[in-house]
């Protein structure tokens, strides 16, 4: 471990030591590409707070001090910070734990799929390493989810995201013929991103494994496949149906 990452997880269990005095945090855990020990020397270190209740703004900015970018709502309710002395960023998130089991029971119980990423909330819960679980809830959060694949989760993302790839009269491959027509460059990537996103679905789901996200995806494919993406990817406009 470089000496710049070491002094990042010295501030991840401050703060963790001060999450954990707040009676509404039943949980601090690590996630994304550090927990999943696939990080680089630029990768973010995410935790990952489970409150009861909200966590209030005036102490989360009194966590990451100066400078830090505060109740961030883009996405999910989050802080963001980067450590000046070597640029390595930090993004806490706060999410309710009956939130994140309601996403569970979708997926495992309900077995509903999505346009993509459809098992990633359940990656994230596999991958994140506990920091502070006192109720033990988190742990079993993750037994939850440490299950085989289900059978009609896995009929499910091919029903939902085969048909858009091209079969139907609103395909992907026919957005991108009619963007192309009509020489809408946006349109175009656009799409191709859809249909990606569409792709990967599938893709761990016939492999019966939990999508890991948006990163490195061409290398969880073998490299045929990746090539196949790569042509796609890197394909000029009047190549691109081809």
């Amino acid at each position: 471990m470089d000496t710049s990452s070491s002094d990042m997880y010295s501030v991840v269990e401050r703060l963790t030591r001060a999450l954990r005095e707040l009676p509404q945090v039943i949980a601090v855990v690590l996630a994304g590409s550090r927990a999943a020990r696939t990080m680089n020397r630029e990768s973010d270190f995410d935790l990952y707070v489970y409150a009861l209740r909200d966590v209030p703004v005036e102490f989360r900015r009194g966590l990451l001090g100066a400078g830090a970018e505060s109740d961030h709502r883009f996405c999910e309710t989050g802080d963001e910070w980067t450590e000046p002395s070597n640029g390595i960023h930090i993004d806490i998130m706060y999410r309710s734990p009956e939130w994140v089991e309601n996403q569970i029971d979708l997926v495992l119980v309900r077995q509903e799929a999505a346009f993509g990423y459809t098992t990633c909330f359940l990656y994230n819960v596999d991958h994140s390493e506990v920091l502070f679980d006192p109720r033990g809830w988190y742990r079993q959060l993750q037994s939850r989810v440490r299950v085989p694949y289900p059978e009609g989760l896995r009929r499910a993302v091919v029903v939902k995201n085969w048909p858009v790839l091209r079969r139907i009269h609103s395909s992907c491959r026919r957005q991108i013929s009619l963007a192309l027509n009509r020489n809408d460059a946006v349109s175009v990537q656009h799409r191709v991103s859809a249909l990606l996103l569409s792709f990967f679905d599938v893709w761990f789901a016939l492999q019966r494994e939990l999508h890991p996200g948006e990163k490195r995806m061409l290398s969880h494919l073998p490299e045929p496949w990746a090539s196949r993406v790569r042509l796609v990817i890197e394909a000029p406009p009047q190549m691109l149906l081809n």
